[in-house]
């Protein structure tokens, strides 16, 4: 036949772009002619074709072979392309039959043996094909439970030689996998799957109930955070513990996870469905473009996204470079990341609650008991030690809801009673105050208090008269700038939801005031009710 066609998908971000795949065999000298495609990953492609295509037991054709990428304007990367050239190159040589490709969208690259072996994103690819109105996909055997999330007519396959046996037959392979295919990861060369972690339990942190607290808070609404404290004070147990006090995500945030999980090359084996709020923790040392997205080309997630809709945790967070940490500022305000590359701009949705961990200065030495003391040992001065702190901008710090000083214990840490608060009864409030913060929000798009922009807050929903002069009274101080006037109002609706309250109360206010200047912390909901307690808070130092 002159011109054969087969479909395939290349991705742009998480945006899925059906390729279709034209193959020409001309007389001439042998040569093989790939037109439309730009990454380097993907002209490679040519030997990789030729040489499992051989190895298959098919010949390869002796002529002219030219392999046309449509539409040619779009950028195409990566190896996922390799089976449908593939299949594509044979029909056109009369090798099988084409009456099977019409329908079928197919992805994985080609083994030099011939083996179809894993590629990333093929979630979002199968995802974005069905909703192009194709029904039928041929997928890497070890992918196949990931495609099947969102497809129901999946066939896995293992080697060039079963896509070839189903073109010919229509008899789908064995799928099952053997152990090796099970645990080997997507070759993306930049990620490992992420390992599942077992959650940890709030109430292994003894000591810090009023860091809880604040941890409670942060989780109701939506919440950034940044906590301050000598070494070996909690912050990172009670950082690595707050995606538990998160509830599940929904079907719809799940699918958008996993779909971004899928593109990283991150998702564990066997594509299952991430269910649960994810945890990222980058080391201090990562670039820019390994927290909010890169590449040469076309620019891959990053971890503000890996984090989407789950926690991202930044600790020793002024030992992070200036530029990277102020990289956080666009996705903290938009919820989603825009990078742009040679190859063109992507955009990765970035939805993530923010908790930073600094120590009081750069060598860490505090055996202090008050959050700026510092022993005799340490020799920082106070100029180091503000200049240590000052590493994180004030503009990124105004985007912090929580600062949160943290005090080591004085007793209770040993004994059978040394327990913190479970981290199921504290989830539990948290999904009722969201489910308050839903209903009121009903029909506007919003669904955390923390998403919610500060202008349409103040004006739709206000706190109580006596709140309001309280609020008053601080901006008229200079103690907060109007960007953390909104901070506090949306501080003060997520404690009264977790408190049970219709409208923010003047103490509501007061220990949102407290939340956002480091003052101090009510223990319970019942001090928070204390005027007393509640305005003590305003008369601690900034």
């Amino acid at each position: 036949m002159p011109v054969a066609r087969a479909w395939t998908v290349s991705l742009i971000g998480l945006v899925a772009q059906v390729v279709e795949v034209e193959v020409d065999i001309a007389q001439g000298l042998p040569a093989f002619v790939l037109t439309g495609g730009s990454d380097a990953t993907l002209r490679e492609s040519r030997e990789r074709v030729r040489s499992a295509v051989t190895n298959s037991g098919a010949g390869w054709p002796a002529r002219r072979v030219t392999v046309g990428l449509s539409p040619a304007g779009i950028p195409k990367t990566g190896s996922g392309l390799d089976v449908a050239i593939a299949a594509a190159t044979l029909t056109a040589a009369g090798t099988v039959p084409p009456e099977r490709l019409a329908e079928t969208v197919m992805l994985g690259e080609l083994g030099l043996d011939g083996a179809v072996r894993p590629v990333s994103g093929v979630l979002p690819s199968v995802l974005g094909a069905s909703t192009a109105g194709f029904t039928r996909f041929i997928v890497p055997a070890a992918n196949a439970e990931e495609a099947r999330l969102v497809a129901d007519r999946v066939i896995g396959v293992r080697s060039l030689r079963e896509v070839l046996h189903w073109l010919c037959t229509g008899e789908e392979p064995d799928i099952g996998l053997d152990d090796e295919q099970q645990s080997r990861p997507a070759p993306v060369g930049r990620a490992t799957p992420i390992p599942e972690r077992p959650e940890l339990d709030l109430s292994d942190v003894v000591g810090q109930d009023r860091a809880a607290w604040a941890l409670e808070v942060a989780a109701a609404g939506g919440h950034h955070l940044l906590m301050h404290g000598k070494p070996g004070v909690g912050k990172t147990m009670l950082a690595e513990r707050l995606p538990g006090l998160l509830p599940d995500l929904t079907p719809d945030e799940a699918l958008e996870v996993t779909a971004i999980h899928s593109v990283a090359g991150i998702l564990p084996p066997g594509g299952t469905l991430v269910t649960r709020p994810p945890f990222c923790a980058p080391h201090h040392t990562s670039s820019t473009a390994a927290l909010i997205g890169g590449g040469a080309r076309l620019a891959a997630p990053g971890a503000v996204s890996v984090a989407h809709r789950g926690v991202l945790f930044l600790d020793e967070s002024p030992e992070f470079g200036a530029r990277t940490l102020d990289a956080l500022r666009q996705p903290l305000e938009s919820g989603q990341i825009v990078v742009g590359r040679s190859a063109g701009v992507v955009r990765y949705p970035a939805r993530f609650l923010l908790v930073m961990a600094a120590n009081p200065c750069g060598c860490a030495v505090d055996t202090g008991t008050g959050p700026d003391s510092v022993a005799a040992t340490c020799g920082c001065s106070s100029v180091q030690r503000q200049r240590y702190r000052a590493r994180i901008s004030g503009p990124l710090l105004d985007r912090i809801d929580i600062r949160l000083d943290l005090l080591s214990p004085a007793k209770g840490l040993i004994g059978d009673d040394a327990r913190g608060p479970a981290s199921a009864a504290v989830r539990e409030r948290v999904c009722e105050a969201r489910g308050r913060a839903a209903k009121r929000f009903a029909g506007t798009g919003w669904s955390l208090t923390g998403d919610v922009p500060g202008p349409v807050l103040r004006r739709r929903w206000p706190v109580h008269a006596d709140g309001a002069g309280l609020l008053d009274a601080t901006q008229a101080a200079g103690r907060i700038s109007p960007r953390g006037l909104d901070r506090v109002l949306k501080l003060a609706w997520t404690i009264a939801d977790l408190a049970g309250h219709d409208q923010p109360s003047a103490d509501d206010v007061a220990a949102a005031l407290g939340l956002r200047q480091r003052g101090a912390v009510p223990a319970d909901f019942a001090t928070i009710r204390s005027a007393g307690a509640g305005r003590q808070a305003l008369r601690r130092p900034a």
